[in-house]
């Protein structure tokens, strides 16, 4: 079956400007232009266009579902099955939530008690969902599946307590990071008492520390611009550069 732009924004749910955006920057051609100027587009756009909703709808960028979905090994099969656990972790995700709305509204009214790690469960498999999303893929290739699981299980069962030990050290090492950059010195006594407490701070998230990963991952803040942008963003440019070079003289030692 075939369909104009018109018909196929109204099977799909999108807007027919939509559609022309997505063939304006090739991410979805129409099969042909008939002879009065109308796109037409077959079954074949009509599953490539499905793949791009699901793509968006997990949060991705139209240039990321461009490459994604352009690779020579694109397998339609298999990208199905992993939009499908995608959701369904998705789906487990929000019922957690709705299952802790409801528990709150009972605490609310004093049916039940709730402990204090009740209250924030949902919101740390949203931080984990999250991360996987962000750094997912690089991390696990960089330290192991198991390593990276373990991390998150040990988020899953960090007290309200701890969370916020952990937010408050984060705050104070952005706060002393800002001024010690001044000095232009990663050996001085500030800018090592930083990587201290930066390694403090990894305790809380690591099953086991090294000093090797550490300068691993003080290196991935200065070759990712994702994390020399949330530091340089922060504390002023040259940020994740001098944390890099503070951490990797203190796991010299």
């Amino acid at each position: 079956m075939e369909y104009t732009v018109q018909k196929l924004a109204q099977l799909a749910g999108v807007s027919g400007r939509t559609l022309r955006y997505y063939d304006e920057i090739d991410l979805l051609k129409p099969a042909r232009v008939n002879s009065s100027g109308y796109r037409i587009y077959g079954q074949e756009e009509v599953n490539k266009l499905q793949h791009i909703l699901f793509y968006r709808e997990l949060g991705l960028g139209l240039e990321t579902i461009q490459k994604l979905i352009s690779t020579p090994d694109f397998n339609r099969y298999e990208t199905l099955k992993e939009h499908h656990t995608q959701l369904l972790r998705k789906r487990a995700h929000l019922d957690k939530l709705i299952e802790n709305v409801e528990k709150t509204m009972d605490s609310e009214k004093g049916r039940i008690t709730m402990t204090d790690k009740e209250k924030f469960e949902g919101f740390k498999d949203k931080m984990i969902e999250e991360n996987e999303k962000k750094y997912g893929e690089e991390i696990r290739e960089k330290y192991g599946a198991d390593i990276i699981n373990r991390s998150n299980q040990k988020l899953k069962g960090m007290s309200q307590e701890e969370y916020q030990k952990v937010e408050s050290l984060s705050q104070a090492i952005l706060t002393k990071l800002e001024k010690a950059i001044e000095t232009g010195d990663p050996a001085s006594d500030e800018a090592q008492e930083i990587a201290e407490m930066h390694k403090q701070w990894l305790m809380y998230w690591w099953h086991a520390y090294s000093k090797e990963a550490h300068a691993g991952l003080a290196q991935m803040y200065v070759d990712d611009d994702r994390f020399m942008k949330y530091y340089d963003t922060k504390c002023g440019k040259g940020a994740a550069e001098f944390l890099r070079d503070a951490i990797v003289i203190y796991t010299r030692k």
